[in-house]
């Protein structure tokens, strides 16, 4: 993992750059969601976040330029699990920078937050993605046939988790 590449968190003078990827196509199509994102309604959604304790949101560079976002959602401390979710910029795709990042998310969620299950939900024609999250140590839990409507059409989805015991014995 490349010390330069570091997870920090959301600042409100990052918006801009998130107001970038939630309303670039080529990002939000994977989050199965629309790419329409108000400023005022990204600025918002910000402010109502700053008192959640329910999730974390992090912006991921290398060298300090800002190169996707990070985020832990829906933690449930009783039940000590999050969603993992991850955006890269279109022009930071294909360099790494997922897989260090989510192994950094990992490591935040299971060393900070001391959660026991880290789970995600990635449209199955993403099969980059599918491959990076394998590699890091998530596995697939089950398929979610026909459950996002993209573009005209109807995607599976499927749902991968990793458990804090087995992100331990990975190799660092």
């Amino acid at each position: 993992m490349s010390k330069d590449v570091k997870l920090r968190t959301l600042e409100k003078d990052d918006l801009e750059f998130l107001h970038k990827l939630n309303n670039d196509p080529e990002v939000m199509d994977y989050w199965f969601e629309e790419p329409y994102m108000s400023m005022e309604k990204l600025k918002d959604e910000f402010e109502k976040s700053q008192d959640s304790t329910r999730e974390r949101q992090f912006i991921l560079t290398y060298k300090g330029e800002k190169l996707g976002f990070v985020g832990l959602y829906g933690i449930d401390q009783r039940h000590r699990y999050a969603e993992f979710a991850i955006m890269i910029d279109t022009a930071h795709q294909g360099n790494g920078y997922a897989s260090t990042a989510t192994q950094l998310a990992m490591d935040y969620a299971f060393s900070r937050l001391n959660l026991h299950k880290l789970y995600l939900v990635v449209d199955k024609v993403n099969e980059k993605a599918i491959h990076i999250y394998e590699k890091v140590g998530f596995q697939a839990e089950g398929e979610l046939h026909e459950h996002y409507f993209v573009n005209g059409e109807y995607h599976d989805a499927v749902l991968m988790s990793i458990f804090e015991k087995d992100y331990w014995k990975l190799p660092k």
